[in-house]
């Protein structure tokens, strides 16, 4: 998603700073380990899921006017291996998440909406995931969505992996809302999402577990695990959120033991981090402390050159309005 020149003039600031500090993520030879996206044409992943199909594949796609377009990178080698052309759909405006479903059909969530209102619908568009990797043309399904209590920004969209009903999240700098959709998506009409929680987040994206007991959200800075507790959503605690010049997307592994963060921008890395409350590299999240960490599953503190540049990112971003990205519960 397109920011104001404030945002971005404070944002770079802060990644600059802290790009100095802190270490380069680990990299493994299994891609859970993270990677960096190296495709030239991908400057601006805003979602990122873990392929059904295809182990060590991650679907992402551009944000804004790029087009219809779905890109499969490499985890071990973060190369583009298939690029997706989604026809039947027109032409996206502001396509900002992707997810698997349980009919192992790709969601994509054309929701954002940078004026916060202009648009009184969106489009999720749902096609299934390619059998064979290669350059393709797939026709999609295109729903038309509205939200019962008027028009809003969103950029993260998440399908429960067991139900096949499709939420949305909406991005509000003063926490929003999850919105549930109707338990089949319909062609023949408009699909009203209901607010059914709050979100105390400014959220970027979201993903459910593989299990579909657990749903995370992420914003710039943090991040929050919920039980998902049958839709009645339990908070767990903040998530270890890794430091990303423009953080916009989270995944779990296949397997549920990682989770992965995307960030925007030209080489951008995906980088893990532990799952609270289950896998083998997991660790429970802090509810009263930091929730941004150096992105490696097997945690370890700050260094102190690190917690400088924390100090003085922090006051750049306070600076440019931002103080409330993520809220004390």
């Amino acid at each position: 998603m397109r920011r104001s020149p404030s945002f971005l003039a404070g944002a770079a600031s802060a990644a600059a700073v802290l790009a100095l500090a802190l270490p380069a993520p680990a990299l493994a030879a299994d891609g859970d380990g993270g990677f960096t996206i190296k495709d030239p044409r991908i400057t601006e992943s805003s979602g990122l899921a873990a392929s059904h199909l295809h182990p060590g594949i991650y679907w992402t796609h551009n944000d804004s006017d790029d087009g219809p377009y779905l890109y499969a990178v490499d985890s071990r080698t973060g190369e583009t291996v298939a690029t997706i052309t989604m026809k039947g759909v027109g032409a996206p405006r502001d396509v900002e998440a992707i997810s698997l479903g349980p009919d192992g059909d790709l969601y994509v969530g054309d929701i954002g909406d940078n004026l916060g209102g202009k648009w009184s619908y969106v489009w999720i568009y749902k096609l299934p995931e390619p059998k064979v990797l290669k350059d393709q043309t797939i026709r999609a399904t295109q729903y038309v969505v509205k939200y019962a209590d008027g028009p809003r920004n969103a950029e993260a969209l998440m399908v429960h992996p067991k139900t096949g009903r499709v939420y949305i999240a909406d991005k509000n700098e003063d926490g929003g809302h999850l919105y549930e959709g109707p338990a089949r998506l319909s062609t023949s009409g408009t699909n009203i999402f209901r607010s059914v929680a709050p979100i105390d987040l400014w959220v970027t994206d979201g993903a459910f577990s593989p299990d579909g007991e657990q749903l995370v959200v992420r914003g710039y800075f943090g991040g929050i695990a919920y039980a998902w507790n049958d839709g009645k959503l339990k908070r767990q605690g903040r998530l270890d959120v890794p430091l990303q010049r423009q953080g916009e997307s989270v995944t779990y592994t296949p397997d549920g033991s990682k989770l992965m963060y995307g960030s925007e921008g030209k080489d951008s890395p995906v980088q893990p981090g532990s799952v609270p409350g289950g896998g083998s590299d997991s660790k429970s999240p802090s509810e009263g402390g930091g929730s941004a960490s150096t992105g490696g599953s097997d945690g370890g503190g700050l260094s102190s050159a690190a917690k400088g540049a924390l100090a003085v990112a922090a006051v750049l971003v306070a600076g440019f309005g931002l103080k409330r990205l993520l809220r004390k519960s």
